[in-house]
């Protein structure tokens, strides 16, 4: 690179800051907030639409109720991935949709649950909702044309199979029409007997259009009939008190990760610094243009891939400085450096990207809205290190700045003899594990749960209060949050304004006839409330049963494919192996830190379990990527030596990338409010053994497997 494009570089970089910064801050069109201040908020953050049905006619069953929930849910999900449907009393559902406020659209689409008939041509009703068991969207290939279709598959049950089998033989060429909520929403025409109980229904011009009608099929398909009886527009759930104090403990992780890399790795670690500027601000734009809604687990998604684009950039100057170290000059060490940190990178993004993506594309709310983050994330991190750096420092070079002293030497470690601890680093692991199991089988004995379960695992009570004057939330949190803490004994309790009102709905752990009594006189004596206006209900689990499969499910899968893919990039199942287990080993210590701190297990533990999924697997990936290289470069070295000596060479990457992403969680943890600090918190513990677990156990399993295994060296 020459030196006048080496500054017209440099005056592009700064440029796209400026104009990221203006755009984050400031907005276009006139607008006087910019894309920071308009990233959907989820209900946590920002408040929405609260929407209360009740059942029609007799009380359904709690099987009944439960399908109702889930598919409700489904339903709801397209509107935002954060929406949360959970059960009220024996016979209402409550909805919650975040970053809306004009509840009767919301009514208006969402439409009437449990309305959706299959009509023959002369009005005879032949199937109602409950005939059918899943409606998806698919996209198939026209085998003449080659053109896209798209369709509608039905899957009916065993009764809807015998039902459809007989409308469809008496209704050969004519048309069953679908209608939802008195309107017909599609007509298609039969073209022979259906007798399978899986229909197909084509025509559609796009994959949108498809999944509208299947959707409206599915929440026809309740087998509940609901009514609406009651809407409204719902606070924050942890105010704008907590919105602030993460995106200030944010700024100033971000400000001390770049000024600790500055130190680090002098002039390479500036261009990094400018770097994560650009990706910071990419982000906060991107998370605003693809509309994805931001709550807590949104917020461990970008804190994950923020780690990760950190990782990136000190895999590379660790490379360069090896180069640099070797002899070599410093325009042959960062085209070197750059090279040979290229697998390593995107063995270890990629690994991450295939979680992330199987968890959107299986898994439901809080999970789906991580998945979301973190994908936008690991892709723009990528993007910054590879390309925004490697820019910024070749114009640096380009300009005059190649004097060695500016990149640094990386200093000769003697090889740490790792493996020759593993028994030692085996039985700490094997401890912390069994810490977890031990505690939970006390506090269950003692009849407190072996796991702090919150609302959204338990469900509990829901109290509406309506108060002489208008609370903020932060008042809230002040002043009525420890009076029902003091009834309750349980820190376990969540506050939403209504607005435009001076209520607010109180949720606990389910509440005796007692409790209740104690809670209505509290609100009496300490703040003059008609008790008259007090009323409360049970409600179920926001985190149904389903939810927590689908969850699994997910995990299960995003795990094997991870698995299948290091298999394959390394064709070693032993490296995929000891990285699953690895990877197993943080989440049970994870688990193991719950159980003993009583830290509140609810969707923010699924996105902290989550986040130390990715960071694990990560980590582990870089390690292996210098085994390989170097097993590539001595083939017939003793194993014990080269293994020791690839944890040693990587041990700097491990620490550095472990502390940055630890400081950028810790910040968020001294500055943030109680809820932020039960998600901080573990995640710190996780961000810690996963740096243990990837130098000192993910080799040693490995070196174990390959030796104890086939008996290969």
């Amino acid at each position: 690179m020459k030196k006048s494009r080496g500054i017209l570089s440099l005056i592009l970089v700064v440029v796209v800051i400026g104009v990221l910064a203006f755009t984050t801050i400031v907005g276009w069109g006139g607008s006087k907030t910019g894309a920071a201040k308009n990233i959907t908020l989820g209900l946590d953050l920002a408040g929405g639409v609260s929407i209360t049905y009740q059942a029609k006619g007799d009380t359904p069953s709690s099987e009944e109720m439960a399908d109702t929930v889930y598919k409700l849910q489904k339903r709801v999900e397209q509107y935002n991935t954060e929406a949360s449907v959970y059960q009220e009393g024996s016979n209402r559902v409550n909805i919650e949709i975040p970053g809306v406020t004009d509840a009767n659209e919301v009514l208006e689409e969402l439409g009437q649950p449990g309305s959706l008939e299959f009509q023959t041509s002369d009005g005879t009703t032949v199937l109602d909702g409950t005939d059918v068991k899943t409606a998806e969207a698919k996209s198939t290939t026209n085998q003449t044309t080659g053109a896209a279709e798209y369709v509608v598959e039905l899957v009916l049950t065993d009764e809807g199979t015998q039902k459809f089998a007989e409308a469809t033989s008496a209704n050969i060429n004519k048309n069953i029409a679908i209608v939802y909520d008195g309107q017909v929403i599609s007509n298609p025409m039969v073209k022979q007997a259906i007798t399978g109980g899986t229909a197909y229904i084509d025509g559609m011009e796009s994959y949108e259009e498809a999944e509208n009608l299947a959707s409206s099929i599915r929440i026809g398909g309740l087998k509940v009939e609901l009514e609406e009886i009651s809407s409204s527009v719902v606070g924050a759930q942890l105010g704008e008190e907590a919105v602030n104090t993460s995106l200030l403990a944010g700024a100033i992780g971000l400000a001390i990760v770049i000024l600790f890399m500055i130190f680090v790795y002098l002039l390479p670690g500036l261009a990094s610094g400018i770097a994560l500027l650009v990706y910071t601000g990419l982000e906060i734009v991107l998370l605003n243009a693809f509309n994805i809604t931001l709550t807590l687990p949104g917020i461990a998604g970008i804190i994950l891939s923020i780690g990760m684009a950190v990782d990136a950039n000190v895999i590379i100057f660790a490379r360069v400085r090896e180069e640099l170290a070797a002899g070599k000059s410093v325009k042959t060490s960062l085209k070197t450096g750059f090279h040979k940190a290229m697998s390593a990178i995107i063995d270890g993004n990629v690994t991450t990207l295939i979680a992330a993506l199987v968890l959107g594309l299986k898994g439901s709310g809080s999970v789906k809205g991580f998945a979301q983050t973190l994908a936008l994330g690991i892709i723009v991190s990528m993007f910054t290190a590879l390309v925004v750096t490697r820019l910024i420092i070749y114009a640096f070079y380009a300009i005059g700045l190649k004097d060695v002293k500016f990149y640094g030497i990386r200093k000769h470690r003697n090889t740490i003899d790792f493996l020759g601890k593993k028994k030692i680093f085996f039985a700490v692991s094997i401890i912390l594990i069994l810490v977890g199991p031990v505690c939970m089988g006390i506090y269950a004995g003692q009849g407190k749960g072996a796991l702090n379960y919150s609302l959204e695992f338990m469900g509990g009570t829901s109290t509406n209060v309506t108060f002489k004057e208008d609370y903020s939330i932060k008042e809230i949190d002040s002043k009525v949050i420890p009076v029902v803490e003091d009834i309750t004994g349980d820190a376990n309790v969540q506050a939403q304004k209504i607005r435009d009102t001076n209520q607010v709905v109180i949720k606990t752990r389910t509440l005796d006839l007692e409790e209740r009594e104690e809670f209505n006189k509290a609100m009496v004596d300490n703040f003059k409330v008609d008790e008259s206006l007090i009323t409360s209900t049970n409600i179920s689990s926001t985190v149904s049963s389903e939810m927590r499969v689908d969850a699994f499910v997910a995990v299960a899968i995003a795990t094997v494919c991870m698995l299948l893919y290091i298999w394959l990039r390394f064709k070693d199942v032993r490296f995929a192996t000891s990285a699953v287990l690895a990877l197993v080993h943080d989440v049970l210590v994870v688990l193991a830190f719950y159980a003993v701190a009583r830290i509140s297990v609810g969707s923010t533990f699924i996105a902290c379990m989550l986040t130390i999924v990715g960071y694990s697997i990560n980590a582990t990936i870089v390690i292996f990527d210098r085994i390989r290289e170097e097993r590539k470069l001595h083939s017939k070295e003793d194993l014990v030596e080269l293994v020791n000596r690839s944890i040693t060479q990587t041990l700097t990457r491990s620490i550095y990338t472990s502390l940055t992403t630890f400081i950028t969680v810790a910040v968020l943890f001294v500055l943030g409010v109680s809820s932020i600090k039960e998600f901080a918190a573990p995640l710190m513990v996780g961000i810690v053994c996963g740096a243990y677990s990837s130098v000192c156990i993910t080799g040693a399993l490995w070196y174990v497997m390959r030796t104890k295994i086939g008996k290969k060296k």
